[in-house]
């Protein structure tokens, strides 16, 4: 018997080949030079008995085909631009798909079953279908009776062993769901991209000419529409605008000092007033001289409370929080820190980056993996916190104990949160600079999630100034516990609250009327950004890196640092196009994420068996061509924004 095991890419190939054939395989030539075949003998696959076997073990490069329109008769510049909402669709390889379709083709040719190895997510059953209709071509003996997945999220050896012995099937409602979100894709920005750039090209080109000086090199300019990326540069315009027309407003409070007389040199401690801010200056004023015409500088304790407080420990970690925080605590952009990730799972030293859950299973055995990290074996060469992994799994009394991570609310049912699988070691030659930050920010998320809150007293004291309430609070820290492993989280002991006990009259130090403004919201952040596209479902955990990264190429955003900190900023062209679409009419269809929203919604009713490709194809893409319509009607409109715009913003 002879099983060919396709993956999605040849490092996964290669590691899954190794631990399958106990380190025993051969490796040959493909034909495509980033791609090997690997044989080997294995005999524990269900659908041969267990019995032994010949393997070969090979990969694709991500999606093996795509789909286009037929060239010679859809080309740009050939037919009118709406008959492609309706024209044929192909097909398509470019020269390197070409290559690993027909090594598949051809190593399915003597195969009697097919297994696949891709990732296990919705793309990754698309793929696994892409293969087995290539592995058709080749080999017509072979149908879905014979075809198998693995259902794996990481590469440690035990697992591979268990996804092996126990497939599954290819799940054709995601197959079905990936198809429809490709052909709506194509057809709205093909029809979209073809209008935007033959209606604006030669003014955007005569700008850019314009500002880069007569000497510039031409560009070929591409006005491009997507229908992420729209929803995504929509994000960035609003923050944008809400900061130009911000108008700052007056505002006035009440804060009283008291002083700490247990301290040397006179400290105080402000209290705020229970109203906060006032934007009358006269209401203000009024309290303000009644309080010192009725209580001058005494002041009333009316409530003292000591609770005991907790920080908790951050959630298992998610695509999406990745990507947020590596933006925020490292510096690096969505793709960076995908990328890495990405890179690290690879490599096997952790789980499959891209997962919406946030739970893991009760029957995980994570202290196995905490023991990893702790690197026992490794002498003096341990990671930083691998004293705090030890310390953590340590039966020695008074210590930190091990605890099972909290549970939030997400599980896509496919893989568990992100997690180190095998620790890194100092001496790793094989990891990017970049890839061992990410690395250690999973490994100190993790070590965090297995850790208990940190705890603390609140304090909390409360004044009566003639009927107004004032408060000050306390923190003191009594044990860090996961703070120690985790230094992106900051919680500090506070200075300690005047010693007062309950209806003690106290002096005031100072009552002060003060005043102040509203400040303007900050430009956007890349971790923002993620968050307002992940809350709005636009785009998919694992594609939001490359929707920001598009409308970044496209020049539609840019980048701008400010001291530490780096901020999205919209071009001319962005701010244009995303009000040009506001004056046509369609802000809520392409400005906005409800009309991709409503997508995502309809993709899942077709993974959960509720609608078919058929019927959301048809109905969104009847939108797209009234949208197409009306913009169509409209170019003008989408010029003279963009000549505004160009005019009026710096």
């Amino acid at each position: 018997m002879r099983v060919l095991c396709v993956a999605e890419k040849n490092s996964i190939a290669k590691a899954v080949s190794q631990i399958l054939s106990g380190g025993n395989s051969n490796a040959r030539d493909s034909g495509y030079m980033y791609v090997k075949n690997y044989d080997f003998r294995f005999n524990g696959f269900p659908f041969i008995n267990d019995r032994d076997c010949d393997v070969t073990m090979t990969s694709v490069a991500g999606h093996l085909m795509g789909i286009d329109f037929p060239n010679d008769r859809y080309g740009w510049g050939k037919c009118p631009v709406h008959e492609l909402f309706d024209a044929p669709l192909l097909q398509v390889y470019d020269k390197n798909q070409k290559k690993i379709a027909d090594n598949i083709k051809k190593e399915a040719r003597n195969a009697d079953f097919l297994m696949i190895w891709t990732d296990c997510d919705r793309e990754g059953e698309y793929i696994g279908w892409e293969i087995f209709q290539e592995a058709k071509k080749g080999n017509r003996r072979l149908n879905e009776d014979q075809m198998f997945r693995a259902n794996f999220s990481h590469l440690e050896r035990s697992h591979i062993l268990y996804a092996a012995r126990n497939p599954r099937r290819l799940d054709m409602n995601s197959v079905n769901a990936v198809e429809t979100r490709m052909e709506i894709d194509l057809r709205a920005g093909v029809t979209f991209t073809r209008l935007l750039t033959d209606t604006m090209k030669n003014k955007v080109s005569a700008t850019i000419q314009m500002n880069s000086g007569p000497n510039a090199k031409k560009e070929n300019v591409v006005i491009s529409y997507g229908t992420c990326q729209f929803p995504t540069l929509g994000f960035v315009v609003d923050r944008y605008e809400r900061i130009r027309h911000f108008i700052p407003e007056e505002f006035w409070h009440i804060q009283l000092q008291i002083e700490n007389k247990d301290k040397n040199g006179g400290e105080f401690t402000t209290f705020q007033w229970e109203r906060g801010h006032i934007f009358d200056r006269l209401t203000v004023l009024t309290f303000y001289e009644v309080c010192l015409e009725l209580a001058g500088n005494q002041a009333k304790v009316i409530d003292l409370k000591s609770k005991p407080t907790s920080k908790y420990r951050p959630l298992p970690l998610t695509t999406v929080e990745l990507q947020k925080n590596c933006a925020r605590f490292l510096r690096l952009n969505a793709k960076q820190s995908l990328d890495a990730a990405e890179k690290l799972y690879q490599k096997g030293f952790i789980s499959y980056p891209r997962t919406e859950t946030d739970i893991f299973p009760q029957t995980m055995n994570l202290k196995s993996l905490v023991e990893k990290q702790a690197q026992l074996d490794q002498g003096n060469h341990r990671s930083p916190w691998a004293a705090y992994a030890e310390q953590l799994i340590s039966d020695a009394p008074g210590t930190n104990k091990f605890k099972f991570p909290r549970s939030g609310t997400h599980d896509d049912k496919a893989h568990p949160p992100i997690h180190p699988i095998i620790s890194l070691g100092a001496k790793a030659t094989n990891i990017t600079p970049v890839e061992r930050s990410v690395y250690e920010y999973v490994v100190r998320h993790f070590l965090a999630c297995c850790s208990e809150d940190a705890k603390g007293l609140s304090t909390t004291l409360t004044l009566d100034w003639a009927g107004e309430k004032f408060t000050a609070s306390g923190l003191v820290v009594l044990e860090r516990n996961f703070l120690d492993v985790y230094p992106w989280a900051k919680w500090e002991s506070t200075k300690q609250l005047p010693r007062l006990e309950m209806n003690e009259i106290c002096t005031i130090g100072k009552a002060e009327m003060k005043s102040g403004k509203t400040s303007p919201p900050k430009p956007m952040t890349e971790s923002e950004l993620i968050s307002l596209m992940d809350v709005n479902g636009i785009g998919t955990d694992a594609t939001i890196a490359e929707h920001i990264e598009k409308i970044q190429v496209r020049k539609y955003i840019k980048s701008e640092k400010s001291g530490k900190e780096t901020y999205l900023q919209p071009t001319t062209l962005g701010i244009a196009l995303v009000h040009g679409f506001e004056e046509i009419g369609l802000e809520d269809s392409f400005a906005k994420p409800f009309q991709r929203r409503e997508m995502e919604e309809e993709l899942k009713k077709i993974c959960e068996g509720n609608r078919t490709k058929n019927e959301v194809v048809v109905d969104i893409v009847e939108k797209y061509k009234k949208y197409w319509i009306k913009t169509n009607g409209s170019k003008n409109t989408l010029l003279e924004v963009f000549d505004r715009v160009r005019r009026t913003v710096i």
